[in-house]
């Protein structure tokens, strides 16, 4: 897609500095449901789907200096459409177990196979996905 075709600009391409403060304006909470809604439409699913849903932890997100945390995400990556179909960061005051359900909650998952670490080993998760008529695999332990 060329984004000339729909963006129109006669004083030339924007800075860096400019799309920054462009996206640190942006409602992050309508945001992501704008990107989720979206998402439903481009997605072309497939019965059977794996979806592998894992935190990461974003290298360079941390400064000590001002004593912040890294910043941790969960995504889940749909493996037919090599397509992240959604992501929450994980608030400071938290952690993934509690910010994975609500990842959950708003995917659709029927038929799908859900695959996530041993964080997803929680009573709640299990049942979201199940209530949803999805498999799903957790692996319990860390392998070494």
């Amino acid at each position: 897609m060329n984004i000339l075709l729909y963006l129109e600009l006669t004083s030339g391409i924007l800075s860096q500095n400019t799309f920054a403060r462009l996206l640190a304006q942006l409602n992050t909470q309508r945001f992501q449901s704008c990107f989720l809604n979206w998402m439903k439409t481009v997605q072309s699913k497939t019965e059977g789907d794996v979806m592998a849903i894992d935190g990461k932890t974003l290298c360079g997100s941390h400064d000590q200096s001002i004593k912040q945390s890294p910043i941790q995400i969960v995504s889940v990556w749909a493996t037919t459409n090599k397509l992240v179909l959604g992501q929450v960061k994980v608030d400071s005051k938290s952690n993934q177990i509690t910010t994975t359900p609500e990842l959950i909650k708003v995917l659709e998952l029927n038929n799908c196979m859900v695959t996530i670490d041993a964080i997803g080993y929680q009573k709640e998760m299990v049942k979201l996905m199940t209530e949803q008529n999805a498999d799903y695999v957790i692996l319990k332990k860390r392998l070494r």
